[in-house]
């Protein structure tokens, strides 16, 4: 979510639609980092993005595992939807959050411990399986809230 360099951005004005793929491997979650200005990880969430004007959230799910990992995706699991307010540096973010469990069709991928990938704006970007019990325990936030009661 921070461009190469700099972990600086901003929630969207405006409420935005979002799409998450929670993807499960032997009890991880596939998640990228959340950065705070000072470059300090303050969470995690999982991959997707923005649904685009006109996109369904399949669509717009299927898009952004495309874009960002290269791979295609199976949705294996019902749509569940979140409603995210929160405050990053100062700003007001306002998002719904539609998601849904998925599967990667690249199999290569469960067996990386870092998945390296960009974002459209350009950010550099990580994913890596982060253990379920340590989300639990409290040791690292999972966004949206209210993700984690459900996974």
């Amino acid at each position: 979510m921070a461009k190469k360099g700099s972990h600086k951005w901003r929630p969207q004005a405006g409420v935005q639609a979002k799409v998450l793929g929670i993807c499960m491997n032997k009890g991880k979650l596939l998640a990228m980092d959340v950065f705070n200005d000072k470059g300090k990880v303050k969470g995690v969430r999982p991959l997707g993005g923005t649904i685009e004007p006109g996109e369904t959230r399949e669509a717009a799910l299927t898009r952004e595992f495309s874009e960002e990992l290269n791979t295609e995706i199976v949705i294996t699991g019902s749509w569940r939807v979140f409603e995210n307010i929160y405050d990053h540096e100062g700003v007001l973010g306002h998002e719904y959050c539609f998601a849904t469990g998925v599967s990667l069709v690249d199999k290569s991928l469960y067996t990386k411990s870092v998945i390296a990938f960009s974002e459209d704006s350009g950010a550099d970007c990580t994913a890596t399986w982060v253990e379920i019990k340590t989300l639990k325990a409290g040791e690292l936030a999972l966004f949206p809230d209210g993700l984690l009661a459900v996974l």
